[in-house]
């Protein structure tokens, strides 16, 4: 078995940010608790990803901090997995992907899901970056600093 290479060190944010969420299933998995899919069955029917890859990812999620395990809504003897903070802060990155996903992998008028706004029911406007002061940025107009253990 080819052993994974780890970036839970790495000096790259995005490295370990790769890290923590895993693979695609596992954002996957986000997306879904995003949309309010709590159980295990609910995550296997939407995902139709096997029982035990799905075990497998929903451990390394609860593991990380992104998921956390609660007792079910309904008084049942299932437990439920919800977002945690850590999680709930996947959010912008989960409506990056989609957002580029509908700009770059659909053809004009093919049927898609939309994200909307819950009070207006509207779409949501495209994420932009900014600076400091509101200026808008793109790749061109930022770089990468190494930042040292004393913020330097």
């Amino acid at each position: 078995m080819v052993k994974r290479t780890r970036f839970d060190e790495d000096e790259c944010p995005v490295a370990r940010s790769v890290d923590a969420i895993g693979d695609w299933w596992s954002l996957l998995i986000v997306r879904d608790a995003f949309d309010g899919s709590r159980r295990f069955g609910e995550f296997q029917r939407s995902l139709g990803v096997a029982k035990n890859i799905l075990t497998t990812r929903l451990r390394a999620l609860v593991a990380g901090g992104i998921l956390d395990v609660v007792p079910a809504s309904d008084g049942s003897a299932y437990h439920e997995y919800v977002l945690t903070p850590k999680g709930e802060d996947l959010f912008p990155v989960v409506v990056a992907l989609r957002q580029w996903g509908e700009a770059h992998f659909f053809a004009p008028g093919e049927e898609h899901s939309e994200l909307l706004d819950r009070e207006r029911r509207q779409p949501l406007r495209p994420l932009e970056i900014h600076a400091a002061d509101g200026r808008r940025l793109g790749p061109g107009d930022t770089h990468v600093r190494k930042v040292g253990a004393a913020g330097a």
